[in-house]
């Protein structure tokens, strides 16, 4: 019988082990380590990212960490082409995509993602009909939803974004969205222009809201580090961390930082739940 481990099995087993192993590491594992480390793809994992590197670079400085966007989908095949030594996405690489690029997936999170409003907008809950209807322009006068009288401006994510699938498969379960409706690049831009249009009404990482946007009760669960943990709130997904084959020297000390005590901390800070 000829023994081949077959890509998928194998990325779970190697995560599996890792994260298990990883709990040791901490900052000191970087002590005499100099190199640089490239890092892209969903912008939902931004904040964990700046921040786990700017601790790992105040404490070596030698080591030099750069963190771009670009969505999920960009950041699997920059991984999976060796453009990048860390490839992040907000949905778990397909079976297709691991064979392809012999990828290995580390979750690390888990990520709600909600319904925004402008804080203005009295409108604080919406049933899954409702929000079908919205973005597939059944619905376009807030007054239809118990708001005032003035048309709803629509804004969704483009298709690279990991965080426009899960809304689109979990939210809309895979109904149409609107042809005319806004499209917004990043996670940062949507919460930007959201905060600023009295009207509008889009979707971002649970980990991204602040007082600047308001969150909107899906089916009357609102959503938070509580009920995503509880799974009372439906629009989740894991954060991962993908490379191009088994990770090794720096990028696999970074990876492993994450899994620590100290980087599940930073995980919770920024508004994810935590996988440890």
């Amino acid at each position: 019988m000829q023994s081949i481990m077959n890509p998928l099995l194998g990325a779970v087993i190697f995560s599996l082990i890792f994260c298990t192993s990883a709990m040791a590491g901490d900052l000191d594992s970087f002590k005499g380590d100099k190199g640089e480390l490239a890092i892209a793809g969903g912008t939902a994992h931004i904040p964990v990212m700046k921040e786990a590197a700017r601790r790992i670079m105040t404490a070596n400085p030698e080591i030099r960490i750069s963190i771009a966007g670009g969505g999920s989908g960009a950041g699997v095949k920059q991984a999976g082409e060796g453009l990048v030594d860390i490839g992040n996405s907000g949905r778990k690489p397909s079976d297709e995509e691991i064979a392809k690029y012999g990828l290995h997936l580390f979750k690390w999170a888990i990520d709600g993602v909600a319904i925004i409003v402008n804080p203005g907008n009295k409108v604080r809950a919406l049933s899954q009909e409702q929000v079908k209807d919205i973005f597939a322009g059944r619905i376009s006068n807030w007054k239809k939803v118990g708001g005032v009288d003035k048309q709803i401006n629509l804004y969704s994510r483009d298709e690279a974004s990991s965080t426009r699938e899960v809304f689109w498969k979990t939210a809309l379960q895979e109904r149409e969205i609107v042809a005319n409706v806004n499209i917004i690049a990043s996670q940062g831009a949507m919460k930007a222009t959201v905060s600023q249009d009295p009207f509008g009404i889009g979707y971002i990482s649970a980990g991204f809201i602040d007082e600047s946007v308001a969150a909107v009760a899906f089916d009357g669960v609102m959503p938070s580090q509580q009920t995503v943990k509880e799974g009372k709130y439906a629009i989740t997904r894991g954060l991962y961390s993908n490379t191009k084959g088994e990770p090794v020297g720096l990028t696999k000390k970074f990876l492993e930082y994450l899994f620590t005590v100290e980087g599940q901390q930073i995980v919770a800070e920024q508004g994810f739940i935590p996988v440890q």
